[in-house]
């Protein structure tokens, strides 16, 4: 048996995301109930050259969209990046969950090969459509996605390796 591209990419990015959105969903609530200043949580960084939560979980949502939309030869939709509390997070999640579901299997699978390039840093990086899903897409979503959970984990919400990785 072999695993397609599509199940390799979309549905992964729906469950990470998913597990996000759960994962503020209980920082939102310690933030209710701890009466804290939820902008507390949303700007805070690991360590100082490190980027906020808003941030962290706003690439892991264009890395999502990015991805299914390279990986598809579709134009990927632009978020502005404005999100500053819990519940513009969890929008953004969800309309980026929204996006990635609209794909169809035939739409990503035999991409295999696809030329994927992009500009990192100023210089375009060539890619196969497998090296860019495998190598390079799947771990910057998860490497966000963890310092997301990683940030909230540091500030006192409780949450666990199975909210992380919920049911697969």
């Amino acid at each position: 048996m072999t695993i397609s591209m599509y199940q390799a990419s979309a549905p992964r990015f729906v469950h990470a995301l998913q597990n996000l959105s759960a994962i503020l969903d209980k920082a939102q609530a310690h933030v209710d109930a701890k009466k804290l200043d939820v902008l507390t949580f949303t700007n805070y960084r690991l360590y100082p050259d490190m980027l906020p939560m808003t941030r962290q979980v706003q690439i892991a949502c264009d890395a999502a969209k990015g991805v299914v939309a390279r990986l598809a030869g579709v134009d990927i939709p632009k978020h502005e990046d404005t999100e500053t509390t819990i519940t513009e997070l969890k929008a953004r999640i969800a309309k980026t969950i929204d996006f990635v579901r609209g794909f169809k299997p035939a739409q990503i699978d035999g991409t295999e090969e696809r030329e994927i390039v992009l500009k990192i840093r100023g210089t375009d990086v060539k890619f196969t459509g497998i090296q860019y899903l495998l190598g390079f897409a799947l771990p910057n979503l998860y490497f966000h996605v963890t310092t997301a959970y990683n940030i909230l984990r540091h500030n006192g919400v409780e949450i666990g390796k199975s909210d992380y990785i919920g049911n697969p």
